[in-house]
């Protein structure tokens, strides 16, 4: 399970790059937010479709690896947090009903960090205790990174969900990513730098650099 510290650490990146680096599948159960408003009727379309639709993460892994994904649970055209933009779409998110795919392997990504509300009465880290799989945070390596990666891994094991370790995205700073490691008590798994381009070819390049893949098997 991928979880992050909030929107745009990078999530969908290293699970992507995470895909490919172990070879699993892929799956986000709710996508809010399309680029491009693109989909007409985004709340039907992964009920009629297998094919990712434009402008969601799973099109953007896709991109990125050459992995098997799963169509989402729901679609959302707001760019809001799943409670919020279910409302707005008249939808009722039903995460009990919410099963992952059967895969020998599967990295399963949330929607932005561990404290976003799936509903009104339930978050992402709510959802992932229930689940009981092994989350991995994926942190920014900035200012402002040691008190928001903490309060994630507080919040995670204050639910009983079990945490692999933590990974990184962004330019090095090895004296954040060490005092994480070491008062957070979770072992530090790697740091995939930002990438330009960003494509299947360097992002396969930068993960098989950063990371060990018997980390997570």
């Amino acid at each position: 399970m991928i979880t992050s510290t909030g929107t745009d650490v990078g999530k969908t990146v290293f699970a992507a790059g995470l895909c490919g680096l172990i070879g699993a599948d892929y799956w986000k159960p709710v996508q809010s937010g399309l680029a491009g408003n693109v989909v007409n009727d985004a709340v039907a379309a992964c009920h009629g479709s297998t094919a990712a639709q434009p402008g969601t993460d799973r099109a953007e892994v896709e991109r990125l690896s050459d992995a098997r994904t799963h169509p989402e649970a729901v679609l959302l055209p707001q760019p809001l947090s799943p409670h919020r933009a279910a409302e707005l779409a008249g939808v009722t998110l039903d995460p009990a009903v919410w099963t992952p795919p059967d895969a020998a392997r599967l990295v399963i990504e949330g929607a932005g960090g561990a404290l976003v509300p799936v509903t009104r009465q339930m978050l992402f880290a709510d959802l992932f205790a229930r689940w009981q799989v092994p989350v991995i945070v994926v942190c920014a390596t900035g200012l402002g990174t040691i008190s928001h990666s903490l309060t994630a891994l507080e919040s995670l094991r204050a639910r009983g969900v079990p945490v692999h370790g933590v990974a990184f995205v962004g330019p090095a700073n090895d004296d954040n990513m060490a005092t994480i490691g070491d008062l957070g008590r979770v072992r530090v798994l790697g740091r995939l730098p930002v990438l330009d381009p960003l494509d299947r070819n360097s992002l396969s390049a930068a993960m098989q650099a950063a990371f060990r893949a018997e980390d997570f098997t």
